[in-house]
C-alpha cells in the first residue's frame, strides 16, 4: 500500500471499531489487566480477561484474540496451547506478545507451541523480537538484550529479525520504542510520538496489544498494527501535555485514547519503506 492508502485504511479501522465494537478477549499479564481491558474499552472495542483453558477455546472462536505470556500461572501450561489450536482451527486473527521470553522454561516452552499457529500480529519490544526470531530459528547471527521485560536493544537492531518473523507468519510485526516499526514483511512503517512517560507507566505495551487485537477484528494485521501504534504514540504526546507524573499520564492517556477521531489517528506521522 502506499502511504495515503495506508492512512485511509487506518481511518477506516478506526471507524469500523468504533460503530462495531469488536470483542477482543485477552489471556494477558494480571499486573497489567485493568489497563489491557480499559485500552480496549477507550478504543472503542471491547474486552473480555480469561485465563481458563475452556474459557479461551471458547473465546477463541470470536473475532480476535490476544495473548500475553506476563506473569504466567500453572494452568497457562493448559490454557496457552489448548487456546493457540483454537485459534489456528477456527482461523481467528490474533496477537502474541512475548514478553518476558528468555525468563525461565515455560514461558520458552509456550512460545514455542505458538510458532506453528503463526499468530496475526507480534507486539514486541526490539530485544523480545530478535529473541523470538532465534527461538523459531528465522535468524541465527543477532544475539539478543532480553533484561527481563525490557529490552537493551535499538529498533532499528530488531528490523531483520521483524521482517524475518513477519515474512514466516504472512501477518505483522510491531516492534515499540522511540520510534516504533510495523512489517509485514513486504513494508515497514516507522511511527513516531509517544512519550518517555510510557516508560513510567507499566502496562503500556500488554494494552498496545490489546488494542492491536480489537483492530485486528476489522482489518489486515499490518493495518491493524499500524492504526494502533500510531494511536498510542498519539495519545502518549496528548497526555503528556496535561500530565504532572506516572499516575496523571495514565489517566490522561486512556482519555486520549477515548477522544482520538480517525482523522487525528490518520495523521498521526510516519513514514513507509519497501523491505
Amino acid at each position: 500500500m502506499t502511504e495515503q492508502e495506508l492512512r485511509l485504511a487506518m481511518a477506516q479501522a478506526v471507524d469500523a471499531v468504533h460503530m462495531t465494537k469488536p470483542l477482543a478477549p485477552s489471556i494477558t499479564n494480571f499486573v497489567t489487566v485493568d489497563f489491557v481491558a480499559n485500552a480496549q474499552l477507550a478504543c472503542g472495542g471491547s474486552a473480555a480477561m480469561v485465563y481458563l483453558p475452556d474459557e479461551g477455546e471458547f473465546l477463541a472462536q470470536g473475532q480476535a484474540m490476544y495473548l500475553n505470556m506476563g506473569t504466567l500461572m500453572p494452568v497457562y501450561e493448559q490454557t496457552i496451547p489448548r487456546t493457540v489450536q483454537a485459534l489456528a482451527a477456527a482461523g481467528t486473527p490474533w496477537v502474541l506478545d512475548p514478553v518476558g521470553l528468555g525468563i525461565g522454561s515455560l514461558r520458552t516452552w509456550l512460545l514455542e507451541q505458538c510458532k506453528e499457529a503463526k499468530p496475526s500480529i507480534i507486539r514486541c519490544n526490539a530485544s523480545e523480537a530478535i529473541a523470538l526470531a532465534q527461538l523459531w530459528n528465522l535468524t541465527t547471527d543477532q544475539e539478543s538484550g532480553v533484561r527481563g521485560v525490557d529490552s537493551t536493544d535499538s529498533v532499528e537492531d530488531a528490523e531483520a529479525a521483524a521482517v524475518a518473523l513477519a515474512r514466516f507468519t504472512g501477518g505483522a510485526v510491531a516492534v515499540s520504542g522511540e520510534l516504533d516499526l510495523i512489517t509485514d514483511g513486504k513494508q515497514i512503517a516507522y511511527v513516531q510520538g509517544g512519550s518517555e512517560l510510557m516508560t513510567c507507566v507499566t502496562g503500556c505495551g500488554c494494552a498496545l496489544g490489546g488494542v492491536a487485537a480489537v483492530y485486528a477484528a476489522v482489518t489486515d494485521p499490518f493495518v491493524a498494527a499500524l492504526t494502533a501504534s500510531a494511536l498510542f504514540d498519539l495519545a502518549g504526546v496528548r497526555a503528556a501535555l496535561f500530565s504532572t507524573g506516572p499516575a496523571s499520564f495514565k489517566v490522561q492517556f486512556i482519555d486520549a485514547l477515548y477522544n482520538a477521531s480517525a482523522n487525528d489517528v490518520a495523521n498521526v506521522p510516519f513514514s513507509v519503506k519497501e523491505v
